[in-house]
């Protein structure tokens, strides 16, 4: 699955104008998120939630974590698989361990579920339609084809683009959520 060099220097373009985002901005950007997620009812009314630990210039989704289980709801990481991810459950962050790509991930011992509420997916940019730039490796396009779960992107404002070049295994995203607003992706199509 060779990704397109339009795809590639987007990509580039994208992450370097995310890492510049100074720590600071990055930890009110990602509270400004947090408190929008709660807006969303099938997010709200989730039982068993798909999130991810943050690398690099994400959004910090630790308090998104922590405010989650503290809910009683069930929380679940991606762990990489060969050239897979699988959602295994966690009870605190201390199940984590530095896994593929640097990432921190449920260590073997947390218990497997795919079968998930809603997911938060980790992405570098965005369109208002939904159509997803990701790292470029493919886990969560091969996940989500595979499982049909509720989506949301978590992303800062400047990440959403006017058009990102589209490959027939791009799933679509039901939700953007941003700083600024929350894009139901189905009333844009």
């Amino acid at each position: 699955m060779k990704d397109n060099s339009e795809k590639t220097s987007l990509r580039k373009f994208l992450l370097d104008k995310r890492d510049s985002t100074s720590f600071d901005l990055m930890k009110i950007i990602s509270k400004a998120i947090q408190k929008r997620l709660k807006k969303i009812d099938s997010f709200r009314n989730a039982k068993k939630i798909g999130m991810y630990y943050p690398i690099g210039s994400e959004i910090m989704t630790q308090d998104i974590i922590q405010e989650a289980l503290s809910e009683g709801k069930e929380v679940f990481l991606p762990k990489v698989v060969g050239k897979n991810i699988e959602f295994r459950k966690i009870e605190s962050v201390s199940n984590l361990e530095n896994g593929s790509f640097d990432i921190m991930e449920p260590r073997n011992e947390c218990p497997m579920d795919n079968n998930l509420d809603i997911i938060l997916v980790p992405t570098v940019g965005i369109s208002q339609k939904g159509v997803r730039l990701g790292y470029g490796h493919g886990f969560y396009d091969r996940f989500l084809a595979e499982n049909k779960i509720e989506t949301i992107s978590i992303t800062m404002e400047k990440q959403i683009v006017k058009n990102i070049p589209a490959s027939e295994h791009d799933i679509t995203i039901n939700w953007i959520v941003t700083e600024d607003r929350i894009i139901d992706t189905s009333k844009i199509r």
